[in-house]
């Protein structure tokens, strides 16, 4: 059925956008190789501590014991977690997109609104509810209840946009429903689930805050302790070298597995709704499970937050440091994701426009640096900076630069769906009816990818006012975000104190996430 799907064009415009080997435009492949260069200075700097200390000093303290258990608490986070986000996020994003769910609007918010909890605010309810809670499973429920809407985001949004000619051709020649999911629906999420679940995967490597919580030892929490201590020694390079590899394994497997199908569709048919089945006696469950996975995801982070904001009272309140926070949390989070998503954007473009070789190694290498704990990222700044440019260092430049490096995959992911998705064949009539090349690609094509814009923005936005040590290590003095000011008073275990932080974290993001849904269903209403 894959075929069907990416054939609605008339022939001799298919060939054309089907082909993957038209020549990279050289100017629009400098500009990506230098972006590649600059986002892979952590990975640099990794290398350079490592070819310093040299492999025999490298050899012991990377086949350990201590290596092999932290290996296996990483990798069964990511083979475990990145299912279950996968499994929640297009479960939830079918249920509310393709069935007559009761209430399917407000589910659409509810299940993407633990974006607007961090990570570690949600290890932070769970460990005020549960204090036991650690371990893989305490990490992988923190992780999952935290991540999956990663997943759920990007699987609703092309859902909603699939031609329902092709599921009814389906049913016409006999399929059931399952069978119409798994063989016409399921194919056409590749992009969706593939990426969104490489996003969870580099966080749940890289998460600190979450795990540290909950005393779930992974690679990213050892390095940041080792960091802490030794600064850059041999042991923190040696885990972060295991790091990096483990990264290039999934960033492999995430290329190799992709495909080269197209997704773009053009004519009448294309904008029309799909059709909505009936859940029947299955809706009580299907609401039922839904409301489980909403009061775990939020009910019990917020519970949590709302029981030490009683505790603490209006004292909590009265912290000269709040407002100073949450001003500077805007402008260090606005600044990352106008950034992110202007770095971005070329690679995207020369990965969905120009695919091939070149570019899925240049579009890979990005993800490399992004997957390094944000510690490793800030040290390698600090040092960078320190060593050819110190008037950059610990100013607000090198701040965004490394928003930049961390969460570019989050901008990435959401262009190159949304460009996949943008009919290069209107932007080719366009220049047939005498427009320029970038006054056609203003628009047709930048309109028909806003929605893809707007929700990557609004991702790295969110995780940069979430981020904890670039910002402590990079920000200028001074500088005080909701998410160092929480996790100081969180680390101190005065939980009182760090709640109003909290809440202002959450609802700082409310916004951001409501961003993302309009942005992301304007087409539909279009």
């Amino acid at each position: 059925m894959e075929n069907v799907t990416t054939s609605t064009a008339p022939q001799g415009q298919r060939r054309r956008i089907a082909s993957p080997g038209s020549r990279p435009c050289a100017l629009l492949l400098a500009l990506v190789c230098v972006i590649a260069v600059a986002v892979l200075v952590p990975v640099g700097f990794v290398a350079s501590v490592v070819a310093q200390v040299g492999w025999p000093t490298l050899a012991p303290l990377i086949f350990r014991p201590k290596v092999g258990e932290l290996l296996v608490n990483s990798v069964l986070l990511v083979v475990i977690g990145v299912p279950l986000c996968v499994t929640i996020g297009v479960g939830g994003a079918w249920l509310v997109e393709r069935t007559v769910l009761p209430g399917r609007r407000l589910w659409a918010v509810l299940l993407a609104a633990p974006l607007a909890v961090p990570a570690f605010v949600s290890s932070y309810g769970w460990v005020s509810a549960v204090p036991s809670l650690g371990g893989l499973g305490g990490g992988l429920l923190v992780a999952t209840l935290a991540y999956f809407p990663l997943v759920y985001l990007p699987a609703a949004a092309t859902i909603r946009r699939l031609d329902p000619s092709l599921e009814e051709t389906a049913r016409s020649l006999g399929y059931g429903s399952w069978g119409v999911f798994f063989t016409v629906v399921l194919p056409q999420l590749r992009l969706a689930i593939w990426g969104g679940g490489l996003v969870v995967a580099l966080h749940l490597l890289s998460e600190y805050g979450a795990f540290a919580l909950i005393r779930f030892d992974t690679f990213t929490t050892a390095i940041v302790v080792q960091y802490q201590s030794t600064f850059a020694g041999p042991a923190a390079s040696a885990l972060g070298v295991v790091l990096a590899m483990i990264c290039l394994v999934l960033l492999v497997l995430e290329a190799s597995t992709r495909g080269h199908a197209r997704y773009a569709k053009i004519g009448s048919g294309s904008g029309r709704p799909g059709m909505r089945l009936p859940l029947g006696l299955s809706a009580p469950l299907a609401v039922a499970a839904l409301g489980a996975l909403v009061m775990l995801s939020l009910g019990v982070p917020l519970a949590s937050l709302w029981r030490w904001l009683i505790a603490g009272g209006a004292a909590a309140w009265v912290q000269p440091e709040l407002g100073t926070a949450v001003v500077q949390t805007m402008l260090l989070a606005g600044g990352g994701a106008a950034a992110a998503i202007a770095v971005a954007m070329p690679v995207a473009w020369l990965a969905v426009r120009q695919p091939g070789r070149i570019a899925r190694t240049l579009e890979g290498a990005t993800y490399v640096s992004s997957s390094l704990p944000a510690i490793i990222v800030a040290l390698a700044l600090v040092t960078v900076t320190l060593r050819t440019v110190p008037a950059l260092y610990q100013t607000t430049w090198t701040v965004v630069f490394a928003y930049v490096i961390i969460f570019m995959p989050r901008a990435l992911v959401s262009l190159r769906s949304g460009l996949a998705q943008a009919p290069i064949a209107l932007e080719e009539a366009a220049r047939a009816l005498g427009r320029s090349p970038m006054v056609a690609r203003i628009h047709v094509t930048l309109p028909l990818i806003l929605p893809a814009i707007g929700a990557g923005a609004a991702l790295v936005g969110l995780g940069a006012a979430n981020e904890l040590t670039a910002t402590l290590l990079l920000a200028p003095n001074g500088t005080r975000t909701l998410a160092t000011q929480f996790w100081s008073a969180s680390s101190a275990v005065a939980y009182a104190n760090a709640a109003p932080y909290a809440v202002l974290l959450i609802l700082l993001a409310a916004p951001a996430v409501a961003i993302l849904f309009t942005q992301s269903r304007k087409r539909e209403r279009g």
